[in-house]
């Protein structure tokens, strides 16, 4: 004779227990960060505490609700952020919804609403999801970059940097970003020549005002670009199949030069370099960004930048290049050997080719000449 079990643990009774839990969670405030003054200020839950923020990745509210990929990422920071609160932290975890885009266009267009109502529906049905999934966020802190009161920061900040101009010379010749005002002020009093050497007062205004934006951190250029006319948009490379087609709706996508706005990003290479030792992060993820880093800056030398060498071929032969002067390096333009070692480097006509950390290549990553692969000697 089999005996029922009484309290057997069903698909039920588990939604039961953590809708209950939930609930609680929610009342109380479990998961609320307290801050040391404002409107949510608790100064003595705050006294003593160590800070951690945990910033999940914002979802795009452009379909029906989270895909499993969501959570692939969420519970991982969950599972962080809860272990460093139970540590004794202050740990404010909250993430926000990327409103804006293609994906919310898109879906708008094949549902005929207006983006912001299927994307604030959407937003209401992720919410109630994630709550479900019992992360410890603090729903209080929640944005959405759709909302005028986040995005007024976010045109105020492009604001700044586009009436920003980068100065090398400045802190000590580790550079930094001074307001354009200043640059116009030292270019006015002789203090800084114009880029042509023309003095400033003989420019009539057209040819100052180019030679100001010739310098601001934001600009615009004219650069290739992946133009989808049937999307209305430019895409990114990863949004652009192998057959040059849009990954979403399938439609042609063309290489066209188009004006483009640009940051100056690559007038702080040296800075972001330098300051990944300040990051707490695994040492291959730092050694991948200063690879990247290094790479899309090119080599120096004391006697300038070797600027026709090629970049991708380094990335196929996995060296690494230098981002300061090598003292051992001649003139490229010299055609002469240098007191660099012959195992180190190879002669590409007039360029050289000088890797830092050689790797374990293999024979099938050099050319017949024994150059890496994918040079033109």
């Amino acid at each position: 004779m089999m005996n029922d079990t009484p309290y057997r643990y069903t698909a039920e009774m588990a939604e039961r227990i953590e809708m209950s839990w939930q609930d609680r969670w929610q009342s109380e405030g479990t998961f609320h960060a307290p801050n040391p003054a404002g409107p949510w200020a608790d100064p003595e839950a705050v006294a003593g505490r160590a800070k951690l923020f945990v910033l999940d990745m914002f979802p795009y509210p452009s379909g029906a609700g989270l895909h499993v990929g969501h959570p692939l990422g969420f519970i991982a920071t969950d599972v962080y952020a809860r272990f460093q609160r139970m540590t004794g932290k202050n740990v404010l975890h909250t993430l926000g919804y990327d409103a804006f885009g293609l994906p919310a266009e898109q879906y708008a267009v094949q549902t005929g609403q207006h983006p912001r109502k299927t994307t604030e529906e959407n937003m209401v049905n992720m919410r109630r999801q994630l709550r479900r999934l019992g992360l410890g966020h603090d729903d209080r802190r929640a944005i959405a970059t759709m909302d005028p009161e986040f995005y007024r920061w976010t045109q105020w900040i492009f604001v700044q940097i586009y009436n920003s101009w980068y100065d090398e010379s400045a802190a000590g010749g580790r550079g930094k970003a001074r307001p354009i005002s200043e640059l116009v002020a030292a270019l006015e009093s002789g203090e800084r020549k114009t880029s042509s050497g023309v003095p400033w007062q003989w420019l009539d205004a057209d040819v100052q005002r180019k030679e100001i934006d010739g310098q601001r951190l934001a600009y615009t250029s004219e650069a290739p670009v992946n133009w989808c006319p049937g999307l209305g948009t430019v895409l990114a490379n990863e949004e652009v199949t192998s057959d040059s087609r849009s990954e979403r709706g399938n439609f042609p996508v063309f290489k066209r030069n188009l004006s483009q706005w640009m940051m100056r990003i690559t007038k702080y290479s040296d800075r972001l370099v330098d300051d990944l030792d300040r990051l707490d992060w695994p040492e291959p993820v730092k050694l991948m960004q200063r690879n990247w880093m290094v790479v899309h800056r090119g080599p120096r030398c004391p006697s300038g930048r070797l600027s026709q060498i090629a970049r991708r071929p380094w990335r196929a032969s996995g060296l690494r290049m230098s981002r300061r002067p090598l003292p051992s390096m001649c003139s490229p333009l010299a055609r002469t050997p240098c007191s660099v070692p012959p195992s180190w480097c190879w002669r590409l006509s007039t360029r050289w080719w000088i890797p830092l950390s050689p790797v374990k290549t293999g024979p099938r990553l050099l050319g017949r000449h024994g150059y890496p692969a994918g040079a033109t000697p």
